[in-house]
């Protein structure tokens, strides 16, 4: 049976006052889950907030991103390596706003892949399509190159490790959600597309979460579709009773 996954990508926002507090409330409000909770916080608040995790059934850490390079040079940057040292198990990669944002190619997600498995942790490999792909029909291909090219290099066992997350680049913070069906129609596409490459089996255990405006109101009924296996959530991660309601709404 695949696993039911709630993420919560808090991007770059709460003081780490506020990211206890939150945290504080939510492992309150969720007192069980039918899946695994997982919760992103920005780097600075890793080590604090994944202590506060430690122990609660169903809680996970992870991080918004690493670097490709195992260490050096590289001012700024965050290695995959210092994730797994403060208890990150998750690292969110290839999310809609690293790829515009910070130009981030398929080529260095790959690589980005390769560094987080090779610490232990698990890859939650964002994938998803622009509003003018969207309206000439062209999403699966666009959304295929990105899993082909970003993932697709793994070997099987390594591939089981992977949560796929699609993210619908237009209804990303915009208020806008694919409807249930839209995101049943992709996910069921991403699932063909693991399958071609990996077999069923593999295909039929791997995560894809939906992400993309999801929330309290409207994940059970994304939740409910076969293939939607939980969300990724940005928004309503900041809200403990939103949050709760959408771990809630996991089949």
């Amino acid at each position: 049976m695949r696993q039911q996954i709630v993420a919560g990508n808090w991007k770059m926002n709460k003081t780490l006052e506020e990211g206890i507090e939150l945290t504080r409330a939510i492992v309150e409000k969720v007192e069980k889950a039918n899946g695994l909770v997982v919760i992103a916080p920005p780097f600075p608040y890793l080590r604090d907030l994944g202590n506060m995790l430690k122990g609660h059934k169903h809680f996970h850490l992870a991080a918004q991103n690493c670097h490709q390079e195992e260490k050096g040079a590289y001012t700024g940057e965050v290695s995959a390596e210092m994730l797994a040292s403060v208890g990150c198990e998750f690292v969110i990669i290839g999310h809609s706003e690293r790829r515009q944002y910070f130009n981030e190619m398929n080529d260095v997600l790959a690589a980005k892949v390769n560094v987080t498995l090779a610490r232990g942790m698990r890859p939650i490999f964002c994938c998803g399509e622009p509003l003018d792909i969207r309206a000439v029909n062209m999403h699966d291909g666009y959304v295929a190159q990105q899993l082909i090219e970003g993932l697709f290099h793994l070997n099987e066992d390594d591939f089981r490790n992977v949560v796929i997350a699609y993210e619908p680049i237009w209804a990303i913070g915009t208020g806008l959600t694919a409807s249930s069906q839209q995101a049943q129609d992709m996910h069921e596409s991403i699932r063909a597309l693991v399958s071609e490459k990996y077999g069923k089996t593999v295909a039929d255990l791997t995560p894809i979460l939906y992400g993309g405006s999801c929330n309290a109101q409207n994940a059970s009924e994304l939740f409910s579709r076969p293939d939607v296996d939980g969300g990724l959530i940005g928004g309503a991660a900041l809200k403990s009773d939103d949050f709760a309601a959408i771990v809630a709404a996991l089949k």
